[in-house]
C-alpha cells in the first residue's frame, strides 16, 4: 500500500487517561488478581494433599484451578503496568504470545467446564456406573486431550492472524492483545479470518455450551426426583451458579468473537473482555469449591495440622 508504515509493535489501551482512574483500575485489577491466585492456590493445595479429595471431581477442580491461575496471569499483570506506567508498548512477538496463551487458556477453560458438567451428570444420573466411567485413566485422557486441543486451536488462530499485514495504526483498542482488535488494524484481506473465527466459535463454543446445558437438563430432571426438599435445594444451589458462570463466559466470548470487526465502542469491548478473561477465574474458586463442605473441612484439617506442628 502506498504511504503505509509496517507495524513492528503495538500500543495497548487504558480504560481512562486520568491518573486517578488509572490508579483505581489498577487497584481493582490487582485485588481481583490476588483473590483469584489465593483462591485457586488454596484449592490446588488442598485437593493435592488431602487424600479424601482424590476423586475425579476434585481432580478436574485442581486442574482448572491451575489453569485459572495461568489464564488471569496472561492479561492482568501487563494491564496493571499499562494503567500505572506510560509503557503501553508490546512487541509483535509479545502480542502473538499473549493471543496464543489467552485463546489456549480460554478454550481449555471451556473444555474443562464441559468435562466437569459431564462428571456431575454421571455422578447424579448414573451413580452406580460412576467409578467405571470416570476412572483415573479416562480423567487423565480427557485432561490431556483438552490441553492439546486448546494448544492446537490457539496455534491455528494465532498463525492465521499474524500472516496478515499491519500498517498505519498500531493502537490496539484493548488492554491486552486479542484477535478482533488486531483484525481491525490489518490492511490485508481478513475474510478468511472472519469466516474461520465465526465457524470455529460456533462449533467449539456452541458445541460445548450445548453439551453443558444438556448435562444440566438431565441433572435437574434427576434432582427433581429427590425425596426431600433439602436435597433438591442443595443440588440446585450448586448447579445454578455453575450455569451462571458458564453463561457469562460463553456469552462474553461470543459477543467479542462472533463479529470480530464490529464497530462497537472501545470501552464496551474492553469491559466485555473482562467477563471472559478475568471474571471466570475469579468466580470459579468461590462457586465450584469454597462453597463446598468437603473443601472447607479439608482446609480446616490442614490448618489444624499446621497449628499442632507449630505448637510442638
Amino acid at each position: 500500500m502506498p504511504n503505509s508504515t509496517t507495524v513492528t509493535e503495538f500500543l495497548l489501551m487504558r480504560f481512562s487517561d486520568l491518573w486517578e482512574l488509572r490508579v483505581l483500575h489498577a487497584i481493582l485489577f490487582l485485588l481481583m488478581y490476588s483473590t483469584t491466585l489465593m483462591g485457586n492456590l488454596l484449592i490446588a493445595t488442598v485437593t493435592t494433599f488431602d487424600k479424601t479429595l482424590h476423586t475425579p471431581m476434585y481432580f478436574f477442580l485442581r486442574n482448572m484451578s491451575v489453569l485459572d491461575m495461568c489464564f488471569i496471569s496472561v492479561t492482568v499483570p501487563k494491564a496493571c503496568a499499562i494503567f500505572l506506567l506510560n509503557n503501553r508498548e508490546i512487541s509483535m512477538t509479545g502480542c502473538a504470545a499473549q493471543i496464543f496463551l489467552v485463546i489456549s487458556c480460554a478454550t481449555a477453560e471451556l473444555l474443562f467446564l464441559t468435562i466437569m458438567a459431564y462428571d456431575r451428570y454421571v455422578a447424579i444420573c448414573h451413580p452406580l456406573h460412576y467409578p467405571v466411567i470416570m476412572n483415573p485413566r479416562f480423567c487423565v485422557q480427557m485432561t490431556l486431550s483438552s490441553i492439546f486441543s486448546s494448544l492446537i486451536y490457539a496455534g491455528v488462530h494465532t498463525g492465521n492472524t499474524f500472516r496478515l499485514s499491519f500498517c498505519e495504526s498500531n493502537v490496539v483498542h484493548q488492554f491486552f492483545c486479542d484477535i478482533p482488535s488486531l483484525l481491525k488494524l490489518s490492511c490485508s484481506d481478513i475474510f478468511i479470518n472472519e469466516v474461520t473465527i465465526f465457524f470455529s466459535a460456533v462449533a467449539i463454543v456452541g458445541g460445548c455450551f450445548f453439551c453443558i446445558i444438556v448435562s444440566y437438563i438431565h441433572i435437574f430432571s434427576a434432582v427433581l426426583k429427590f425425596p426431600t426438599k433439602g436435597e433438591r435445594r442443595k443440588a440446585f444451589s450448586t448447579c445454578v451458579p455453575h450455569i451462571l458462570v458458564v453463561t457469562i463466559f460463553v456469552c462474553s466470548v461470543n459477543t467479542v468473537y462472533i463479529n470480530p470487526t464490529s464497530n462497537s465502542p472501545t470501552i464496551q469491548d474492553m469491559i466485555i473482555s473482562v467477563f471472559y478473561s478475568i471474571v471466570p477465574p475469579l468466580l470459579n474458586p468461590i462457586i465450584y469449591s469454597l462453597r463446598n463442605k468437603q473443601i472447607k473441612e479439608a482446609v480446616k484439617g490442614i490448618m489444624r495440622r499446621l497449628f499442632c506442628s507449630e505448637k510442638q
